[in-house]
């Protein structure tokens, strides 16, 4: 399933060659859209069952995200495990109800936590820490294409669908 994946994410156009600055700052003349990518649903649905297959030994209670690429992750994942999600918002926002998550962490909640790409980790640890800020547990974290430059060694326990020199073999 794996393969197909990867053989979508080409067939759509989800990889893109060009001069880019990724969202860690750092340029990069490969981009990796899996935003677009999950705008389509059998690609959105090989993404959940690939990670419902890697969480299938580690228990967990809720899935958590950052706004806007790890929404349609986590809520593919939640339904493809059953599992509540929560969703963390980039800033807080001074309307409405406020706040900066949408959803409820509980004290001991074993959290997952889902990132279309990781590069350094950023992004992704700072889900960790805000979950870990709530009293929640980070089993894991999951990424559907990590760049290999350096997000393993802020995460000890990323685990990726995905490594980029795997979409970018045989092109």
């Amino acid at each position: 399933m794996k393969d197909k994946l990867v053989d979508m994410l080409k067939d759509v156009g989800a990889l893109k060659f060009g001069e880019f600055i990724l969202s860690s700052g750092k340029k990069s003349n490969v981009y990796v859209d899996i935003k677009i990518a999950c705008t389509y649903p059998e690609i959105l649905r090989t993404i959940a069952k690939l990670m419902a297959e890697k969480l299938r030994e580690i228990k967990f209670d809720k899935i958590a995200c950052i706004e806007l690429g790890g929404v349609p992750l986590a809520v593919s994942l939640s339904l493809e495990t059953n599992k509540p999600y929560v969703i963390f918002r980039k800033k807080k926002k001074s309307y409405g109800v406020g706040g900066d998550l949408i959803g409820t962490i509980e004290q001991g909640e074993r959290i997952v936590v889902v990132e279309d790409v990781t590069t350094t980790g950023k992004s992704a640890h700072s889900v960790v820490r805000r979950v870990e800020e709530r009293g929640g547990n980070v089993v894991a974290v999951l990424t559907v294409v990590d760049r290999n430059e350096g997000a393993k060694e802020l995460i000890p326990n990323l685990i990726p669908i995905v490594e980029l020199r795997e979409l970018l073999e045989n092109i």
